[in-house]
């Protein structure tokens, strides 16, 4: 069993419309919800052994942010491909994760994430399973358990554990 969590980035700052978009920083509203998901899974669980994230600015703060209230510093890897690459290409990242990694924390952006989430959980949760249908928000998270050895085959079939949204955290 692989466990993937999966964590958009939080809300972006747009004050400056000269910024290259890969660039834009987090905006306060980010600064304030990435924390409260790195909390709300040190709560939760699972405790990732392995970080892959975009090379954004923003997922790279998100990130930083998040692992500073999980208390933890999985290895990561920064990997300008998991930037607007669509779900398809998220998973073909994901499926070259190393085997000794069980539980891999990748941090994106949307429409990706929310592609490769509804695609990979094919059951769980209902009340999850339909929130994640209708919206995946900036700091959402998804926690999936995959039913598989290898990372290499990832892919349908696997169990929405939780979906969890900076607003239903409280944030």
């Amino acid at each position: 069993m692989k466990t993937l969590i999966l964590l958009r980035h939080a809300k972006s700052d747009w004050a400056d419309p000269e910024l290259a978009d890969h660039d834009r920083p987090l905006a306060e509203r980010g600064r304030d919800t990435a924390p409260k998901m790195g909390a709300w899974l040190k709560a939760h669980g699972p405790m990732p052994d392995l970080v892959l994230c975009s090379t954004a600015t923003r997922a790279r703060q998100t990130l930083a942010l998040a692992l500073e209230a999980l208390g933890a510093a999985p290895e990561t890897r920064f990997d300008r491909g998991l930037y607007l690459a669509g779900g398809t290409g998220v998973l073909a990242r994901l499926r070259q994760a190393p085997d000794e990694a069980a539980t891999v924390l990748l941090v994106g952006h949307n429409p990706d994430l929310e592609q490769l989430a509804r695609r990979l959980a094919t059951a769980g949760d209902a009340a999850a399973l339909a929130r994640l249908a209708e919206k995946y928000p900036t700091a959402g998270l998804a926690v999936i358990e995959l039913p598989m050895e290898h990372w290499a085959e990832a892919g349908q079939g696997g169990r929405l554990v939780a979906f969890e949204t900076p607003k239903k955290a409280g944030g």
